[in-house]
């Protein structure tokens, strides 16, 4: 289930983040070619062009001939391409006249297939400037679905991008493309994917707020207190602290990035034993630690019976519904954390379970099973502690929505500092640890926010300036607003290499870590 709410969420996510580059750059009057959800080495699962054909491999359906015919081109310019970059590699390794005749050949078949590809699109251009563009602003792009889940792209005429096809570059400049556009056109096509990213982000969080609302139980209205990670309780933490200070300003639990305030502080306050305050000084590399615990403290639950299994020991030694387990023995139980290592000690014995029952102490017998189970279903946090619900309008939802997207931004780029030391590296994870995000049943609140952080995420590591990046576009192209000078498309397509082969190398590291974590730890 993990696994595909994570497909789910991140094929949603690329798509909107390439339809921000898309709808720019047909605004701006340019060519966008495809737009694939997933990348398609060698074969599409699926692929689409309004009025023209649908489906994929063999099995394509054409509107008409004519349709049949031009797929026909733009498959032999894709045959033409490889063929050339074949001969052209074969060529620099060998002084064969052979080799060189085959480049020869395969040069003026690629530029023969360019010159009709490029005559369709200026065909194509002049029917949009007569039509209007609106009329055919889908119509003249290939929609797919691709085989490899690592993301999307949307091919812009006229730019050097991860589809690294060059051989249009060769060609003069259309007005169609990309690169005939002044510089901050192509600027704003460029933070299309990270402005959509971000807007979708802050659209989900209002979406939530208008939803759900705000539904939080105050730190102080916790009584039981909270479990820490053992990097916390190393930290100073014990289990049962209420947290009530940050830096000396209060922790309010309805606030988005209460949690980091708490981790990322120098000093923290807890009421410990319901009765004394706590000051704890945490360590600099605290919030790091984190990391490796996945988390940092989990709220303590009262053992309230909710349901009970029908049979079941509980049912059997006479708990009800609402019944609180207070001890088992003499082993206090105040919340399920006592509960579970208590009860495996009396497996398949007869033990005395005291109980609250309408206010009054009860003591009952019962006999766990071989796993130290009784058979009931706990009550939820939610039904047990005094909660607050803020709801908003929906005029309201929306800066709701900001005021946490804004805020997940500053706290999930503060946090990244960490990454830049050993333990912060090899603490990186790829998609595993984000499935591992997600619960193990869905749950649409859960999968919704989840949605909402990546997005935030997706947005601001795009914009990092890394050539085979959005951010790696952005920062060339502020260059030549800056100084008037275009970067030759020789730097740029060195550029791209570079980038890309850097963006693999960290996939590969940030997986790896997953694997070594999953099978070595």
């Amino acid at each position: 289930m993990k696994a595909l709410q994570l497909i789910v969420a991140l094929a949603f996510l690329v798509i909107i983040h390439e339809f921000g580059h898309f709808i720019l750059a047909r605004i701006f009057g340019i060519k966008v070619e495809k737009f694939y959800m997933f990348f398609n080495p060698g074969f599409s699962l699926f692929k689409w062009k309004p009025g023209q054909h649908v489906g994929s491999g063999n099995a394509i359906k054409f509107a008409t001939p004519e349709a049949r015919a031009e797929y026909e081109e733009d498959q032999r310019l894709d045959k033409a391409e490889t063929e050339y970059s074949d001969a052209y590699k074969a060529a620099k390794k060998s002084d064969d006249p052979a080799a060189q005749s085959r480049l020869n050949v395969a040069k003026a078949e690629l530029d023969k297939c360019i010159a009709a590809r490029t005559a369709r699109y200026d065909a194509e251009y002049e029917q949009e400037k007569k039509e209007s563009r609106w009329k055919r602003f889908w119509g003249h792009t290939v929609y797919g679905i691709g085989w490899l889940p690592l993301g999307g792209y949307c091919k812009i005429a006229g730019m050097i991008d991860e589809s690294m096809d060059t051989a249009q570059m060769t060609q003069e400049p259309r007005e169609w493309e990309f690169r005939s556009k002044a510089a901050w056109k192509r600027l704003l096509v460029m933070i299309g994917g990270v402005l959509f990213n971000f807007i979708l982000a802050i659209v989900i969080y209002a979406g939530i707020a208008y939803h759900w609302g705000d539904r939080y139980i105050p730190f102080t209205d916790a009584y039981e207190g909270f479990d820490f990670v053992p990097s916390a309780q190393e930290a100073g933490f014990r289990n049962g602290d209420i947290p009530l200070t940050a830096d000396g300003h209060a922790l309010d639990a309805s606030e988005s990035d209460c949690l980091y305030r708490l981790a990322s502080a120098k000093t923290v306050t807890v009421l410990r034993n319901h009765a004394d305050t706590v000051t704890i000084t945490l360590p600099d590399n605290f919030l790091l630690k984190l990391n490796e615990d996945k988390g940092l403290m989990s709220l303590r639950v009262p053992v309230v019976v909710d349901r009970l299994v029908s049979g079941g020991a509980a049912a059997k030694a006479g708990l009800e519904e609402g019944d609180r387990i207070l001890a088992v023995d003499t082993i206090s139980t105040p919340s399920f954390t006592e509960l579970s290592p208590a009860l495996l000690q009396y497996k398949d014995k007869t033990v005395d379970i005291t109980v609250e029952r309408d206010g009054k102490p009860l003591t009952l017998s019962a006999t766990p099973d071989s796993y130290g189970k009784l058979g009931f279903q706990l009550r939820q946090p939610v039904d047990i502690y005094p909660t607050v619900t803020q709801q908003y309008s929906l005029i309201q939802s929306f800066p709701r929505g900001w005021e946490i997207g804004t805020s997940t931004l500053t706290s999930y780029v503060s946090s990244l500092k960490q990454v830049f030391t050993r333990e912060g590296a090899q603490s990186l994870g790829g998609f595993g640890a984000i499935g591992n995000m997600f619960p193990d049943k869905w749950n649409w609140l859960s999968f919704w926010q989840i949605t909402a952080f990546l997005s935030v995420v997706l947005a601001f590591m795009n914009i990092i300036p890394i050539p085979g990046l959005d951010g790696g576009h952005v920062l060339f192209l502020l260059y030549e607003i800056i100084t008037r000078r275009k970067p030759s498309e020789n730097f740029l397509i060195g550029a791209q290499y570079v980038g890309m082969a850097f963006l693999l190398l960290l996939l590969v590291y940030a997986n790896g870590n997953d694997l070594f974590k999953a099978f070595f730890k």
